[in-house]
């Protein structure tokens, strides 16, 4: 198993209750990149929102392959923003992409 950093991004379409990121944020805590070597040099935070309604959420996943972590973060990500009570339609996400692998042998 290799460990990837994986960003995904999305759009909330609607207004969010100013509690929602911190809901998201703690619902995602497990898969914080800061538990990685890049996530501490670079200081990847769980969830970035932007001023305009855009969001992306950074998670590490373990996996076996690139595509199975992409998959495996949409997943971890859309079942966070679910429950901080949002869904599909009030913020979608985008194609979740691969920003880097910690590939430090322990």
């Amino acid at each position: 198993m290799t460990t990837y950093v994986i960003s995904v991004p999305g759009t909330f379409t609607a207004g969010i209750d100013a509690d929602v990121p911190g809901r998201v944020s703690s619902a995602l805590r497990p898969a914080d990149p800061h538990g990685t070597r890049m996530g501490n040099t670079q200081d990847l935070d769980v969830l970035t929102v932007n001023e305009d309604a855009t969001f992306t959420v950074r998670l590490t996943v373990e996996a076996d392959t690139r595509h199975d972590a992409e998959e495996e973060a949409r997943r971890l990500a859309g079942s966070a923003l679910r429950e901080a009570g949002l869904d599909e339609r009030t913020a979608p996400l985008g194609p979740a992409v691969v920003t880097g692998i910690d590939s430090e042998v322990r």
